[in-house]
């Protein structure tokens, strides 16, 4: 007798369902693309404002210096880049402990190219339904010719994307004249089809898989959420139980707000990490409610507190000023005012003072004793500028030769400098002294940088 044997295959990985979002229209799908288009007209259009003369928004890794406007930044100038990212952070934390994922719901880069992609695909494939006709029929002309123009559409946009993102790095005037003589370096060529390919894939292609399991934020999210966070909920008190006749909640159990997910969950279970806070469920919701005579709101943003307690708005926005929302704000507020201040303030110059080892201390001329230096001098603004450099902290030093010397607009120049002393009633050592360099003009900005003077 032979025993019948069974093989249990368990696959590791949940396989994805197809979704097909549903397109919606109301007071939060407005916001989506009008987020949508601001975001996109400074992405691709800033590339190409100019600003004295040169582009107004340029990360010049080669050169290493980044414009942004009028501001000219160095390496030097990290700190900036740290505050910057200190304030995003902030605000990331400050917001979602308001009103949940604000920025994946309306800004983020990936939620912003899906639904350009998105648009795209309606436009070419039709809605929902003629979506899902058209990916259960068989290959034929007509599906081979909507698919292709899709994604013709697709990679044009995505390629595009790629080609503006490269032209942060790369004056986008230059690359374009590159790009259209076919002369492209293997650098500028390979971030553009890479950024390209990304935009491509991500939007395109995995869409809700990026948000539910490439992105962190979905996982960390719920320790910046509490019972008194905005977040979509359903009103079960309003809408159970499901379905239409006597008896029955507002909840006609229709499915748009699933329909519309773009990452295909059920608000009515309850919050879930997979919900990016995009409200097309609000939206979609509101417009049934409307057909069917019942009050909006059924699906809302609310919180947990005002959801159990039966809070009015009024209620609810009160409790958005509490000790945790108000200690996000002080501290971001004190980081953007002292970054602010700090930027005003800045001054347009810096030194950087470098002893020449190759002779650190030798005796000239008439018994004196001669250092030598290399002193970086960056000019920072845009208009050339003439510097004087001193030296002080030693008595009788002085610099030998023309204490006079010019920068080009946001450029640097190493310049060789000499310090001498007499060694008499100087003992032999190291010494302090202190360069003192400043512009010549108006302004007269002026820095200075400690060194030291060796006598033997």
């Amino acid at each position: 007798m032979k025993n019948d044997l069974q093989t249990a295959v368990i696959s590791l990985y949940e396989v994805r369902q197809a979704i097909y979002p549903r397109a919606v229209h109301g007071w939060f799908a407005a916001w989506r693309w009008t987020l949508v288009w601001a975001t996109q007209l400074v992405f691709y259009g800033g590339a190409w404002l100019q600003w004295n003369e040169r582009q107004a928004v340029l990360f010049d890794i080669a050169h290493r210096k980044f414009y942004i406007l009028g501001l000219v930044f160095w390496p030097q100038d990290i700190i900036y880049l740290t505050a910057l990212l200190i304030i995003s952070a902030l605000s990331l934390f400050l917001f979602t402990a308001v009103a949940g994922r604000l920025w994946c719901g309306y800004a983020c880069p990936q939620t912003v190219y899906t639904e350009i992609f998105l648009w795209v695909e309606r436009k070419i494939e039709g809605d929902r339904n003629a979506r899902i006709r058209l990916d259960g029929q068989a290959l034929g002309p007509r599906k081979f010719f909507l698919k292709g123009a899709k994604h013709g559409a697709w990679i044009a946009i995505a390629l595009w994307t790629g080609f503006t993102f490269v032209g942060y790095f790369t004056p986008i005037r230059e690359l374009w004249r590159e790009a259209m003589s076919l002369s492209l370096g293997p650098w500028e060529a390979f971030w553009v089809f890479f950024y390209g390919f990304a935009t491509y894939g991500n939007a395109g292609w995995m869409r809700e898989q990026v948000c539910k399991y490439m992105c962190p934020y979905a996982r960390f999210q719920s320790a910046m959420f509490d019972k008194d966070t905005m977040i979509i909920t359903y009103d079960r008190q309003r809408g159970e139980p499901r379905g239409k006749g006597a008896g029955k909640g507002d909840c006609v159990d229709c499915g748009i707000c699933v329909q519309a997910c773009p990452t295909g969950i059920d608000i009515r279970d309850g919050l879930q990490y997979e919900c990016i806070g995009c409200a097309a469920c609000i939206d979609g919701c509101d417009q049934v409610m409307d057909k069917v005579g019942s009050p909006r709101g059924l699906i809302r943003y609310s919180t947990t507190n005002a959801m159990e307690k039966g809070w009015s708005g009024k209620a609810m926005f009160r409790r958005a000023l509490r000790p945790r929302v108000l200690v996000y704000f002080s501290v971001l507020a004190g980081i953007v005012v002292a970054a602010g201040a700090s930027l005003y303030l800045r001054v347009p110059l810096k030194v950087d003072v470098i002893r020449d080892r190759a002779a650190m201390s030798r005796e000239v001329e008439g018994g004196m004793v001669e250092n030598l230096y290399r002193l970086q001098i960056m000019n920072t603004t845009e208009r050339a500028r003439a510097f004087v450099i001193e030296v002080s902290g030693l008595p009788g030093a002085y610099i030998a030769g023309e204490p006079i010397t010019g920068v080009p607009a946001a450029s640097s120049r190493m310049v060789p400098v000499k310090v001498r002393a007499l060694p008499y009633g100087t003992a032999a050592g190291s010494h302090p002294i202190e360069f003192h360099v400043r512009a010549l003009g108006p302004d007269g900005a002026e820095v200075r940088e400690p060194s030291v003077f060796i006598v033997r």
